[in-house]
């Protein structure tokens, strides 16, 4: 049995993924069907309490900078707002939720979910390599949704 891939939160051999966190679960890799990989990125509701601060501390900013010199306010606000946008992408990146979901048995299940996408990559890869080695049976779905 060769292995693919050892962690405190999973392992992936040529036979067997096995999910090791609080409900530690192992599947066989011969019998899952439709591999797939989901993102949630956070409720919508947390992304709008990020996007209105951050536009208010730049609408803010910018009053600041038009009652100083009222020249140099709309090149503040062109600054203030990407800015605002970049951190609030990172910090939407950084607080996503990746899956692996497939069928297993006839049924749907979630098989690995992880926050770091370093670690999430490096399992998803070892399955992926696990599920080529045994090609006979597993399909892998390419429904990356972000």
């Amino acid at each position: 049995m060769r292995t693919y891939y050892r962690g405190n939160d999973a392992l992936v051999t040529s036979e067997l993924f096995v999910r090791r966190t609080t409900s530690a679960k192992s599947f066989v890799i011969r019998d899952m069907r439709n591999v797939c990989i989901a993102g949630d990125t956070g409720s919508g509701r947390s992304m709008l309490l990020i996007i209105t601060a951050a536009g208010f501390l730049g609408l803010t900013a910018t009053a600041a900078a038009w009652t100083i010199n009222g020249r140099y306010a709309l090149f503040f606000l062109a600054i203030t707002l990407p800015i605002a946008l970049g951190a609030t992408l990172a910090w939407q990146r950084q607080h996503a939720r990746w899956e692996l979901r497939a069928q297993y048995r006839g049924r749907p299940v979630t098989l690995y979910t992880s926050r770091n996408v370093r670690v999430f990559n490096q399992v998803t890869r070892a399955l992926r390599r696990a599920i080529e080695a045994d090609r006979r049976s597993v399909t892998w779905e390419e429904d990356d949704v972000a």
